[in-house]
């Protein structure tokens, strides 16, 4: 028997179906609102697999072309691998799924999300993220939920639930959250006030309470009982033995400042504690020691900095670690930067295109064959890390940096109509410890302006932490690796130097409160400041747009007349590209962009198209093709269909007897437009032309 819950949300009614769909997997729901439906199952194993140390969670979301009435493209017409946004969607829904497990479980578990119906209104990932907790809380999996999920937007001081992808909101925010703590924020923002984002946050967190209510109830109704959950970790008594022998020494080599040296003097603590404590080398003791050594790490860098109010790396809570910024470093690119922030490295490199060289994008989020002119692709060589492995295509990480830092810069650069250029950034980062993403919108910022794009205001990013041990806590400024990993927070906000443009925030605790929060974005903006000043210090305006990169050029044509600029079968478009070099783009509005290799072309290609599109005038030179003579004269071609008559009178300044004594069709000829009657019917001149020059158009 099928169950239904509704739950409404402003004015947003969401049902929850329970007990009908897929009824094999450990817990399942269909989620609908209006006439978005998502089917979401969760299916897990009861027991880990034998030395499995890590807890093996996997996220799909998937985005079936039938939900929006489309037959998929390619040869196969059946869905592929996941386009960007699914994998995008996938991490929204992964990231705070996680910490909600028990620390001790290790059961391979699967979450499934199918969009099979899509409204082109009610978003599908937040009914995903929602389905996929409430699969959980009736399955017998282990979890800690309820997790509620939304989307909203603000505009003009209204809130708005599932904004327009395309719209023009101040504040484009996706939260998720347990009943006592946000576990979640990705907000794209045009400069929003930190005030003003926290108070969103907050808003968002209080609409959640009938959501996390409708879980409980449906839990207590006909949740499974959870199996249990196996303690896999090391022994509180091996705990306190290593701490009590080696607490020091781990504190000395958390004061090393270089990540490789202090990664060796951990790994050299490592081996001494298994020569003490495990002299036969039995292998099951010797994994219990590094989980316990690892629990060691973890309490003994906590409450070094809660303790001393220093970092890991001797810094204080606030400090930001050496910053160096240049430009111009790529001999061939278009513009290029580099950002280095400790040890952390960013080069960004940046190719200028025309509209052809856009992204299309396939989603059915979107409207069919819609595309975008930024992209930013972001890398992470294993070399980054000092790993010895071998490159690999973008994953879900890179992808996921990648978008955040794309949404941080998209918000400063001009419009469409201003600035009619194909962006693409691409960064490579050559060094990691702390976050790349960041150093990227660091970087990128200074590549687009290297490159001559003139920017709103330049742009920042920071990455925040915190350490919290009940009502003690520190907030730690451009945090480490091991600060991220071994913390509560990761906080990364970026903005200009009065508001945010991008954030993103994972929490992996209970009990963040609205005064945490703020504190954390008050740090994060005199931080981003900070930055900045190091950035603008480098470059601080466009440079001249780079003498490799194309030209784009843009001249406004009666709408009437593009038909005419495309001629029959595209003939004359074809013609100008093939003899001038360059790329044409026409927009319905009669806007023509022409992207050339140089001026040169560029002015030839323009004189071509304003000779094709203007309406001729009386006195203007033309440069014609005769069509057909006549005993009374000759037809002249002085546009693209378009002729009039030159009277064998017109012809020479000697009388003409026939007309093919002087021309004969498809010959050159120079000819002046002396008269257009009420009709239309233009009347040329041949002899009046002689010694002029095509009128410049």
């Amino acid at each position: 028997m099928s169950i239904k819950r509704e739950v409404k949300i402003l004015d947003r009614v969401i049902t929850f179906e329970f007990n009908k769909f897929a009824k094999q997997a450990n817990g399942s729901v269909m989620v609908t609102a209006g006439d978005t439906q998502v089917l979401v199952t969760v299916c897990g194993a009861s027991e880990p697999k034998p030395g499995q140390d890590f807890f093996p969670l996997t996220v799909d979301y998937i985005e079936k072309q039938y939900a929006v009435g489309r037959i998929p493209g390619g040869f196969n017409k059946r869905e592929g691998r996941p386009n960007n946004m699914e994998l995008l969607n996938a991490r929204v829904i992964d990231r705070p799924l996680r910490p909600c497990f028990p620390k001790d479980f290790l059961c391979e578990t699967t979450v499934t999300a199918i969009v099979m119906s899509y409204d082109k209104v009610n978003h599908p990932a937040p009914l995903a993220l929602m389905g996929a907790s409430t699969a959980l809380m009736i399955s017998d999996i282990p979890f800690n939920g309820p997790i509620a999920a939304l989307r909203l937007g603000l505009n003009n001081d209204e809130y708005v639930l599932d904004p327009a992808a395309d719209g023009e909101m101040l504040l484009d925010l996706n939260i998720a959250a347990r009943p006592g703590a946000v576990l979640m924020v990705e907000a794209g923002a045009k400069f929003l006030s930190e005030e003003k984002m926290l108070e969103a946050i907050n808003y968002a967190h209080k609409l959640m309470q009938p959501i996390f209510d409708m879980q409980l109830d449906i839990q207590k109704e006909i949740g499974k009982t959870k199996f249990p959950v196996i303690a896999t970790g090391p022994s509180e008594d091996l705990i306190k033995s290593i701490t009590g022998d080696f607490k020091d020494a781990v504190t000395k080599a958390f004061g090393i400042k270089d990540k490789k040296e202090r990664y060796s003097a951990l790994k050299e603590i490592s081996t001494q504690i298994k020569e003490k404590l495990n002299p036969e080398n039995d292998s099951e003791l010797s994994a219990k020691l590094s989980q316990a050594f690892e629990e060691v790490k973890y309490n003994v860098m906590r409450q070094s900095v809660l303790t001393t109010k220093k970092r890991i790396d001797e810094r204080s809570l606030t400090d930001i670690r050496q910053i160096s910024c240049e430009t111009s470093l790529l001999k061939r690119t278009h513009g290029s930067a580099m950002f280095t922030r400790g040890e952390t490295q960013a080069l960004v490199s940046i190719t200028l295109g025309g509209s052809d060289d856009s992204q299309h994008i396939d989603s059915i989020l979107l409207k069919p064959m819609s595309s975008s002119r930024f992209m930013l692709h972001y890398n992470f060589p294993p070399f980054s890390v000092g790993e010895a492995r071998s490159m690999r295509p973008p994953g879900r990480r890179e992808i996921g940096h990648g978008a955040l830092a794309e949404r941080a810069l998209s918000q400063v650069l001009p419009s469409q109509s201003d600035y009619g250029y194909t962006i693409r950034l691409v960064s490579e980062v050559l060094e990691s410890n702390g976050s790349s993403s960041m150093a990227t919108v660091c970087a990128g910022t200074m590549a687009l302006l290297d490159a001559g794009v003139p920017l709103k205001e330049p742009v920042a990013g920071i990455a925040m932490g915190l350490i919290k041990e009940g009502d003690d806590y520190v907030i730690l400024s451009d945090i480490l690796g091991d600060e991220d990993h071994l913390g509560d927070m990761d906080f990364k906000v970026c903005g200009g130097h009065d508001g945010i443009t991008a954030l993103q925030m994972d929490i992996k605790i209970d009990g963040l409160t609205p005064n945490i929060m703020a504190e954390a974005l008050e740090q994060a903006r005199s931080g981003r400041r900070y930055i900045l000043g190091k950035m603008t210090a480098a470059i601080d305006k466009p440079n001249e747009i780079s003498a490799l990169a194309p030209r784009i050029f843009k001249i406004k044509i009666d709408e009437s007349r593009i038909r005419d600029l495309i001629g029959p079968g595209g003939k004359n478009i074809k013609l100008i590209v093939a003899d001038t070099g360059v790329k044409i783009d026409i927009e319905d509005s009669g806007i023509v962009n022409i992207v050339a290799p140089d001026a040169e072309s560029a002015e030839h290609a323009k004189s071509r198209i304003r000779s094709i599109t203007t309406l001729p005038e009386v006195g203007h030179i033309y440069l014609g093709r005769v069509i057909r003579t006549m005993d009374f004269g000759a037809f002249i071609e002085i546009k693209p269909g378009l002729d009039g008559l030159c009277h064998i009178s017109q012809l020479d300044d000697r009388r003409v007897e026939r007309t093919e004594d002087v021309l004969s069709e498809n010959d050159q000829v120079l000819v002046k437009v002396i008269d257009i009657d009420k009709q239309g019917k233009i009347k040329l001149s041949r002899k009046e032309a002689f010694g002029q020059k095509p009128t410049a158009l």
